[in-house]
């Protein structure tokens, strides 16, 4: 699934092509993504130009004259600058043409992303419980310090609340959590503040690298003009089950915790 750094990579590669641009047609070939494509988009944004072009969380937003498209990519869906129009591929289920002739071409082999329009993006039900963001100012060691005060729920699921703070996937939790040497079942209020300090600066310094590689390159990844991210070469413990630490050369453990895979050192991380 694309994750924070992959969808941030994707908005910093295309907002200098489409900011100022006016959007000239939609074509949608297949509306029945995670939730089905309504029949009067093609109404809402053709003709408006594109203002910004935002992120929040995993969720790109295209602001226009008087609303935004909101646009989730699901589990492998990509958003591809086309200069001019190219020959279809399998599964390019939308395009948005622009008045200079290029495409925003929208592909997802598994149909589990959403593109919607909504007046006021802060207010969109998908949008409006969202915790801050990870690079942001309000993301902090005494905030995440609050947020675990008292609580019983593993520290690796916690930081994986988008209600708690956005886009920590699980990429970058089991990644974050290594280098901050915490164990991801530690109960989130047992963990003592400087560690918790430790852990917010980890997953920014991970979330970081990641942009600075174009992101983490797992199966369907690609930014917005088709090239792979690069983070995957870098990572520590994602997917290293039964390979020796980097650090002490203990094997590296996996464990599912809250349905998803969990890596890490059992003798790094405490």
């Amino acid at each position: 699934m694309p994750e924070l750094p992959e969808v941030e990579t994707i908005r910093r590669g295309l907002e200098p092509l489409l900011v100022s641009q006016r959007i000239a047609k939609l074509t949608v070939r297949e509306p029945r993504l995670r939730w089905p494509i309504a029949t009067r988009l093609d109404k809402d944004i053709e003709g408006r130009t594109i203002r910004a072009l935002e992120r929040r969380g995993k969720y790109l937003l295209f602001g226009l004259d008087d609303g935004s498209l909101l646009v989730h990519l699901g589990m492998s869906g990509s958003l591809r600058y086309l200069a001019e129009r190219s020959s279809l591929k399998t599964h390019d289920h939308v395009d948005i043409e622009l008045d200079n002739g290029a495409v925003v071409r929208y592909n997802d082999p598994r149909r589990f992303g959403s593109i919607q329009f909504t007046r006021d993006a802060a207010s969109h039900p998908l949008l409006e419980r969202l915790g801050p963001e990870p690079l942001g100012p309000a993301f902090s060691g005494d905030y995440l310090a609050r947020q675990c005060r008292g609580r019983k729920t593993a520290i690796k699921q916690l930081i994986m609340n988008g209600q708690i703070v956005v886009g920590v996937g699980n990429i970058y939790a089991n990644e974050a959590l290594y280098g901050a040497g915490i164990h991801p079942v530690r109960a989130a209020g047992r963990i003592a503040r400087p560690r918790l300090e430790t852990l917010c600066e980890q997953i920014r310094r991970v979330l970081e690298a990641a942009l600075a590689s174009g992101g983490t390159t797992l199966r369907d990844f690609v930014n917005g003009d088709g090239k792979p991210g690069y983070f995957r070469q870098s990572l520590a413990v994602y997917e290293r089950d039964g390979q020796a630490c980097k650090r002490c050369g203990t094997t590296i453990r996996r464990r599912v915790i809250g349905q998803r895979a969990t890596y890490y050192c059992p003798r790094c991380q405490r």
